[in-house]
């Protein structure tokens, strides 16, 4: 109590205080220490826990930006793709079906595709096949809700053309590559010229004249040969189109209603047959 009043009075033990203050504050901060240590390195865990979550949430949402970004860059392709072909719709005078390809028919050697479309949609055996860029191929078989395509370039595919710039005629013929057709028959003398445009023809009555088959991209002439070899590349995307365009034109309408037509016939002479048959057995 003593000192007490003396240090109030005088001030006479502040120089005792200050030494006191450098002794006992060292061993204050060393007692805090492992309080301290302990609580930066909580701290450090829990902010580095905070990151380590924060970070898996920016992967995971990297990786949903990622598939988002994946399926635009498709739908915007296939929105292309369906432009084209709706401008290549626009340019025909023909009634057209849009059908979409739902498979590819297994076989080395042969070369065909399934679409969506059949009886159900009208599709009939015969009908051309084009997509944005040229002629595909043509139907030949038709299930109750599907259809198989065979492509322009089967081996077993021929399609009567003319060379857009002059009208010289030939058959475009299919060789079981996708890249790859050879015109038939062509005299060394006729005018083809590498870069024609082949269009079909319309001769034979199964193609309608005027879509695109294919360009010129070798003639060779030898003069020991009756005939040129004249290779064309098809301008159909047939490795790549997903829709193509069914096409009827006024030909395959007018068969359409003849086979309607003649079933419709037959149905009534049944009909008429049957309705004898009850009355002869009568009573």
């Amino acid at each position: 109590m003593l000192l007490a009043v003396v240090d109030v009075n005088s001030r006479l033990l502040d120089p005792v205080r200050t030494v006191l203050g450098t002794v006992v504050i060292p061993l204050y901060v060393f007692a805090e220490t492992p309080y301290r240590i302990t609580t930066e390195v909580t701290e450090s865990f829990a902010s580095r826990g905070a990151l380590r979550e924060r970070n898996s949430l920016l992967e995971r949402r990297v990786l949903e930006l990622s598939q988002i970004s994946q399926q635009f860059a498709v739908l915007r392709e296939e929105n292309t793709r369906l432009r084209a072909l709706l401008g290549s719709r626009n340019r025909l005078g023909a009634e057209v079906l849009v059908a979409e390809l739902t498979g590819v028919v297994p076989g080395p050697a042969t070369l065909e595709v399934i679409v969506d479309k059949g009886l159900a949609a009208g599709v009939t055996v015969g009908q051309a096949v084009i997509d944005a860029q040229g002629l595909f191929g043509q139907v030949v078989e038709v299930s109750e809700f599907f259809s198989r395509v065979l492509l322009v370039t089967d081996s077993t595919h021929a399609v009567p053309v003319q060379v857009n710039r002059n009208g010289v005629r030939s058959v475009a013929a299919g060789t079981g590559q996708l890249d790859r057709l050879e015109l038939e028959h062509v005299p060394i003398t006729a005018d083809i010229r590498t870069g024609d445009l082949l269009v079909t023809s319309g001769l034979g009555g199964r193609f309608p004249p005027g879509y695109p088959v294919g360009e010129v991209v070798r003639v060779e002439v030898d003069p020991a040969r009756v005939y040129a070899e004249v290779v064309a590349r098809p301008l159909a995307a047939l490795d790549r189109s997903r829709h193509v365009l069914l096409i009827f034109d006024e030909r395959s309408a007018a068969a359409a209603l003849e086979e309607s037509a003649a079933a419709l016939e037959e149905s009534a002479a049944a009909l008429e047959e049957s309705a004898a048959d009850s009355g002869g057995t009568g009573p």
